[in-house]
């Protein structure tokens, strides 16, 4: 069972979360006691150098890992004493993900992607069913609602993907160069969604290497040996 938010806690908020794979001589300290707040309507990019930490953190933030040492907080409530199950109620329920590569199931059209994790989720069919087709109008696709994604563009699929991770009202929407696959014109179209769902109250971090798509967020932090870079 997923706790109740806490009134007026951050959306997140890590604190001297260090994170350790491997043992001995093996050892690599991926997040060296971070510390990162992320307050209720935030748009912040994440940069950083490959093994800077700053996909581990997003992989905390997502609890899709746990840290070695540390505090992680989602919506007031502490994560890392919570079982598999719990977790999993916290993903489909408090979280969205976008990532570079779109993770649709072929199988399915785009209205029953965007309906999945609803079905997770237990809400009725004909709620499931309202709520995906207005998120694919959210994001430009009403025309495309029945096509398969071998039938969508890239970034039609990555639109896709954004109905999908906003369908259940996360908390907390958490974007791993989600254009990394894309051109110049369609990340524009992308960005420009990212910024609308931002303008409408949602809280995202989005992480991405490129400096144009990182200027579009409002806040930059820049990841080095595990730690956010002072400035």
């Amino acid at each position: 069972m997923v706790k109740h938010t806490q009134k007026n806690a951050p959306v997140a908020s890590l604190v001297e979360v260090s994170k350790i794979y491997g043992h001995g001589n093996s050892k690599v300290k991926a997040l060296d006691c971070l510390n990162l707040t992320i307050e209720d309507g935030d748009f912040l990019a994440v940069m950083g150098a490959s093994g800077s930490g700053k996909s581990t953190a997003m992989n905390i933030l997502g609890c899709l890992d746990r840290p070695t040492a540390g505090n992680y907080k989602l919506n007031g409530i502490s994560i890392e004493d919570l079982d598999d199950d719990s977790l999993a109620n916290i993903r489909n329920q408090k979280l969205g993900f976008v990532f570079q590569q779109f993770h649709l199931l072929s199988e399915l059209t785009a209205l029953e992607n965007v309906m999945l994790p609803m079905t997770y989720a237990g809400i009725p069919l004909l709620q499931r069913e309202e709520r995906a087709q207005e998120a694919l109008v959210k994001v430009g696709l009403s025309e495309r609602m029945d096509n398969r994604p071998n039938q969508l563009s890239g970034g039609q699929q990555q639109r896709v993907a954004i109905a999908r991770a906003i369908i259940n009202q996360p908390s907390l929407l958490l974007a791993d160069e989600p254009t990394g696959a894309l051109d110049s014109r369609t990340t524009e179209d992308v960005l420009n969604i990212f910024e609308e769902l931002h303008s409408q109250g949602i809280t995202l971090v989005l992480v991405t290497h490129e400096n144009e798509v990182a200027a579009r967020a409002k806040k930059i932090v820049r990841f080095k040996d595990g730690k956010i870079k002072n400035s």
